[in-house]
């Protein structure tokens, strides 16, 4: 807090523009991107996170400038939160308790085992934990966001920076490919339009794929595929705590007291809570709703701005194999339990 007097104040006004002002040459670049990404999305069809983390790393060469440093670091940390709290607002408790049982065991079930699988594949395949964890869990959850949300959370290596635009790169792509495949699949096994919605939205990654192959099918198979989606969005809370559990040195006497728990996954379960309330506005709602999709656009064009193309290379085949693997088990797991159990 500035102090009481006069000049106290003008120091911290001061500070603040300095701020500002060393943010700003940076954010700009990135706001460009991601104005650029959406309207590529809007005329071509390709996810804007694809779009955004392609024209970001054609941009590297503007995070070498000290310029510009400040303001893409920022939008790769702090609106990358903003926009995994605000996620918050697309999910409610009581659309978690109105799915029923069984949709609610496979969708969970899903989630934990391809989660726990990652790091095996990934030690099968001779890679690191971290990226098996990584992408286990974009796969499993939601996609690129969840991918940002993780790789907060794990300890840093050398290749932190590129596993994580590999993955939101992979799994983007994989996305877009499963929401015109599995539709395809749903229908060849003539599934009916509950089970579709079940299968559809616990097997695909990101929200928009979704939601697209869901309503491409139906109403009634868009609007479960959605709630279904919107159940791994929330289980993005208890991911990150129970990793964070395990991640971290237990203090000695075995209290959780220092435990780092991330303010955005706070943020994230507030929001729901929010959007929970019976009296919370639609049109408020879907304001913040695209607020996030904005923030995470952002933060994608920030996080490809600042990885060098060319260390995409050193990832190697296995880790394609790897998420390409994890997908596969993802959906014949969904698909054999939607089969047998609904």
């Amino acid at each position: 807090m500035p102090g009481t007097n006069g000049g106290s104040y003008e120091e911290y006004i001061m500070s603040i523009l300095k701020n500002v002002k060393s943010i700003f040459p940076g954010f700009l670049v990135t706001f460009l991107v991601a104005i650029s990404a959406k309207f590529l999305s809007n005329n071509y069809g390709a996810p804007t996170i694809l779009f955004a983390l392609l024209l970001g790393m054609s941009l590297h060469f503007l995070y070498t400038e000290t310029l510009c440093e400040k303001g893409i670091d920022f939008a790769s940390k702090y609106l990358l939160q903003l926009g995994i709290i605000l996620l918050g607002f697309g999910v409610t408790w009581q659309q978690i308790v109105k799915i029923g049982f069984k949709p609610l065991s496979i969708v969970l079930s899903g989630i934990i085992f391809t989660i726990l699988i990652g790091p095996i594949l990934a030690k099968l395949l001779n890679r690191g934990w971290r990226i098996g964890i990584l992408t286990s869990t974009a796969v499993a959850i939601c996609g690129a966001s969840a991918a940002l949300a993780i790789s907060s959370i794990l300890p840093k290596n050398k290749f932190s920076e590129q596993n994580t635009l590999f993955t939101i790169v992979s799994v983007t792509t994989l996305s877009t490919l499963t929401m015109i495949v599995y539709p395809l699949l749903v229908r060849y096994l003539n599934m009916d339009d509950f089970s579709a919605g079940v299968f559809l939205g616990a097997s695909i990654h990101d929200v928009a794929q979704v939601v697209g192959a869901g309503y491409g099918i139906s109403k009634t198979a868009g609007d479960t595929a959605t709630l279904i989606k919107m159940v791994r969005v929330a289980s993005l809370f208890p991911i990150v705590l129970i990793l964070l559990f395990f991640l971290q040195k237990r203090p000695q006497s075995g209290a959780l007291t220092n435990l780092p728990i991330p303010f955005f996954i706070v943020g994230f379960l507030m929001t729901m809570f929010f959007n929970s309330t019976e009296n919370f506005p639609e049109n408020l709602k879907f304001f913040f709703l695209d607020l996030s999709a904005w923030c995470i656009a952002l933060a994608i064009s920030a996080i490809g701005m600042k990885t060098a193309l060319s260390s995409l290379r050193h990832v190697g085949y296995q880790a394609i194999l790897l998420i390409v693997f994890e997908s596969i088990f993802l959906m014949t797991f969904v698909l054999v339990c939607v089969l047998n159990l609904i």
